[in-house]
């Protein structure tokens, strides 16, 4: 059976995107390995082994086109409502609080907020399936 283990984004600013991550999901470095046109920032905490694996192409200056294919990363938090005021107070502009509802019963309550790059993170209350 396959084990889901990391996703990775291509990022322009390594210190940049490790500490977005850090202020806004507390993840932190677990790896970082380098090569010669390239290196590999390893991000996790301890709430999973899924990493977040950053890119960093050595010399880009431009920021990358992330095209016009909608996806986005997931995070869930036990109170969406209060992560959501913690990160507008890092000023790191979340979207507006969602509720999703189906059948008449909660589906999912959760924003949207950007990293440095433009990548989009769902950040989820625990609940139903999003535990």
């Amino acid at each position: 059976m396959a084990k889901m283990i990391h996703s990775m984004i291509r990022v322009l600013d390594e210190a940049r995107s490790v500490d977005f991550y850090s202020k806004a999901f507390g993840l932190s470095v677990a790896d970082r390995v380098d090569f010669e046109t390239f290196t590999l920032i390893y991000l996790s905490n301890a709430e999973t082994g899924f990493e977040l694996e950053l890119t960093v192409n050595k010399g880009r200056t431009a920021p990358y086109e992330l095209g016009n294919a909608y996806g986005h990363l997931a995070v869930s938090v036990e109170e969406v409502s209060v992560e959501r005021k913690r990160l507008s107070k890092l000023g790191l502009h979340p979207g507006e609080l969602v509720e999703l509802n189906r059948d008449g019963k909660l589906f999912g309550l959760f924003f949207f907020i950007s990293d440095p790059d433009g990548y989009k993170i769902e950040v989820l209350q625990r609940h139903g399936r999003f535990l």
